[in-house]
């Protein structure tokens, strides 16, 4: 069988990785591509290394030209998906690759983006441990996915396996993460201007203030079955001179009586069958190098006694793993199709 589907926000760098991976999908057909401002141009005027999808033009973004499809792709900016989502009632499948329906708390929603509160969907990172399952497991068969925020999914992977299995203290985690401008969409901001982040490296969202917090507090909520208010995580992107990536250093108290060997097969048992996220051997850590255009997470686990802490190094292609991969790999388990379809475990190099 084949599919049709339609991708809102397509000249945008998060609809252009969805358009890169879905046009090598053999079940695929992309039929609609739709944009705001750049409508009635062609796609590969803004997407000019899609060579297969030159025939497309960007169609308005409206419900009626969303609808009629078996697959509808959302890649808009936080807190516009709501308004279509709520018209495309009889869509078999909706994705959304924006934050409107990842959070199930409305008070988390007022307090890190504003505005109306949605209904939170089958969240899409299948690999995340819940409750002594695995996401995919909800993922099966379902009609609304949320695909997750890059930063967040990065981090509730590095640690979901400590959390769970008990040998981590979930109300002291510190996260630095070191991410790439394409993650911040392709608006033109002057922060993000080529002569701003050449040669630097600039923290953003200090203090507590990021808009993933929350989607990585109820993560690691749910994998742990405890109440979000005991994760507590102080967390700080910091934007550097990489068109895409993030290396996300985390880490976390050692709960007293866990051993060495207990801590590190808590991350081996949750990903050692795991395709896309894979744990590094003793010693190995990642670089965002080795996961660029690839759908994989690459953990490094590192014990400190002298700290009494757990770190875990993650690197993922934010485009890819961080969004499109994401959501691609969650589509592929909705629908009973074989989970890497159309997704690779290579990167790209140098």
């Amino acid at each position: 069988m084949t599919y049709s589907v339609a991708v809102s926000g397509a000249s945008g760098y998060a609809g252009g990785e969805i358009l890169r991976l879905l046009a090598d999908h053999p079940d695929i057909e992309i039929r609609t591509v739709t944009a705001h401002s750049n409508a009635g141009q062609p796609l590969i005027d803004h997407q000019p290394h899609l060579r297969s999808l030159a025939h497309l033009t960007l169609q308005d973004t409206t419900p009626e030209t969303l609808s009629g499809h078996d697959i509808v792709f959302l890649a808009l900016p936080h807190g516009q998906s709501g308004q279509y989502t709520d018209a495309l009632g009889d869509a078999p499948l909706v994705i959304d690759a924006g934050a409107d329906h990842r959070l199930t708390s409305s008070a988390a929603w007022d307090a890190f983006y504003g505005g109306e509160f949605h209904e939170p969907w089958t969240y899409g990172v299948p690999e995340l441990l819940v409750a002594g399952t695995k996401q995919r497991e909800h993922l099966r068969a379902a009609t609304r996915i949320a695909a997750p925020g890059c930063n967040a999914s990065t981090v509730s992977l590095s640690l979901a396996p400590g959390v769970a299995a008990g040998v981590i203290d979930p109300s002291d985690i510190v996260s630095v993460l070191a991410v790439g401008p394409s993650g911040a969409g392709k608006s033109l901001k002057p922060n993000l201007l080529a002569s701003e982040i050449l040669g630097s490296a600039n923290p953003y969202a200090v203090g507590g203030t990021h808009r993933h917090i929350p989607e990585i507090r109820q993560a690691l909520a749910a994998a742990s079955g405890a109440d979000a208010d005991g994760i507590r995580i102080s967390f700080t992107p910091v934007l550097v001179p990489m068109s895409r990536g993030i290396l996300a250093t985390s880490s976390a108290p050692i709960v007293e009586g866990a051993s060495d060997e207990q801590i590190r097969a808590a991350w081996q048992d949750a990903y050692g069958e795991e395709t896309f996220v894979q744990l590094l051997p003793e010693g190995r850590f990642p670089r965002t190098a080795d996961v660029l255009g690839a759908n994989t997470a690459l953990i490094g686990l590192a014990i400190d006694r002298a700290a009494n802490r757990v770190t875990v190094v993650t690197a993922v292609d934010n485009l890819v793993k961080g969004t499109a991969g994401a959501a691609i790999q969650s589509m592929n388990i909705a629908l009973g199709l074989p989970e890497t379809r159309a997704l690779s475990v290579n990167g790209v190099a140098p």
